[in-house]
């Protein structure tokens, strides 16, 4: 018995166990930028080269939400010229807030050679782009970070001949057709860029160009 009891004893004078450690926290979402991101020449990929009419320094990555055709808030990104970053972000709260939906925002270098008929036809909302206007020898306004192109298939470029970018938007020339996305003199998603000073290529005689907004800083 006296042997038990001490073995007992013995049993009960260990330390006691210790709690479970707390887990840690999850870090904080990351924050974008407010001023937005520097991009570099090698991120840009193809949408810009030497000779561009501006340089890397002069462009940022503004990463904005909006509402998906399906629905549900995504986040996209666009280049844009680092004076529009604040604006841009104005402009998409906007659009977001009036439920407009875009299909998708994409940087154009992921499409091959940042091919712009390519991200026309993919419905790809984009900004920066170091091209010149069709049939021009003039930088377009893309080419320095100042324009955006909003669901360019369902908003098509269309010339007094005919001509349409992207080629694949015969279906969508009927304005008076009503597709997701579409955009028309006046409604909520023109009046975001119109209303602070950009202009809308849906008012221009040849060519009406639907989808593409641009600011008038330089």
């Amino acid at each position: 018995m006296l042997a038990a009891a001490v073995l007992l004893a013995g049993c009960g004078s260990g330390p006691a166990p210790q709690p479970p450690a707390p887990t840690p926290a999850p870090p904080p979402a990351a924050t974008p930028a407010p001023d937005g991101t520097p991009v570099s020449a090698a991120e840009l990929g193809p949408s810009w080269h030497a000779g561009c009419p501006v340089g890397p320094g002069e462009l940022r990555r503004v990463e904005v939400e909006h509402l998906g055709y399906d629905g549900t808030i995504h986040r996209g990104a666009l280049i844009v010229h680092r004076s529009l970053v604040p604006q841009v972000r104005q402009i998409f709260a906007e659009l977001l807030a009036v439920k407009y939906p875009i299909e998708r925002i994409r940087t154009v270098e992921r499409y091959p050679n940042a091919e712009d008929e390519l991200s026309m036809r993919d419905n790809n909302t984009s900004a920066f782009n170091c091209r010149g206007i069709p049939g021009s020898d003039s930088w377009s306004q893309h080419a320095y970070g100042l324009a955006i192109d909003i669901n360019p298939l369902v908003n098509p470029y269309i010339s007094k001949s005919g001509r349409l970018e992207p080629a694949t938007a015969a279906e969508y020339v009927d304005r008076n057709r009503r597709h997701p996305g579409t955009l028309t003199g006046g409604d909520d998603a023109v009046r975001a860029f119109t209303d602070r000073g950009w202009s809308w290529g849906g008012d221009w005689t040849d060519p009406k160009d639907y989808q593409h907004f641009e600011s008038p800083r330089r």
